[in-house]
C-alpha cells in the first residue's frame, strides 16, 4: 500500500470523529527540516508496503501545515508515529512512545513501529 500525504482538513476530520467508516490509519508526522524524518521515510514505506498491513491506511503529515496537531494529539517533536482508529464518535488515537535508545539515523527502530502497530490495531 502506498503512503498518502494527509492534508490539514483531512487530519482535522480524522481527529474530530467525522470519519464514519471503521478504519485504522497510521500517520507519520514529520518536518522537512528534520534529518530523522527524512531517513525514516524508507523504513516507513517498507512497513506500508508489507502485505501484512494491507488493511491499514498509511499517511504522512507535515507538522508545519498544522502545528497545533502536536498539542491536540499530545506528542512532542517529530518524527512521531500515531495510530488512529476511526468509525467512533471519538476516534481512538495512540502515539508511539519515544524510544529509550533512539536509532541514530531514523529515531525509531523498525521493530518498535511494527510492534506498536500490532499492539494497537
Amino acid at each position: 500500500m502506498s503512503i498518502d500525504r494527509l492534508s490539514k482538513p483531512a487530519l482535522q476530520k480524522l481527529l474530530s470523529g467525522k470519519v464514519n467508516e471503521a478504519a485504522i490509519c497510521v500517520i507519520k508526522f514529520y518536518s522537512n527540516k528534520c534529518p530523522f524524518c527524512h531517513k525514516l521515510s524508507s523504513p516507513y514505506k517498507d512497513i506500508a508496503e508489507n502485505k501484512e498491513y494491507s488493511d491499514l491506511h498509511f499517511f504522512a503529515f507535515n507538522i508545519a501545515d498544522y502545528p497545533q496537531a502536536e498539542k491536540i494529539i499530545g506528542f512532542n517533536g517529530v518524527p512521531t508515529i500515531t495510530l488512529v482508529k476511526t468509525g467512533f464518535n471519538t476516534p481512538k488515537i495512540r502515539v508511539l512512545k519515544d524510544p529509550e535508545e533512539p536509532n541514530k539515523e531514523t529515531w525509531y527502530h523498525l521493530n518498535d513501529i511494527k510492534e506498536f502497530i500490532e499492539k494497537e490495531k
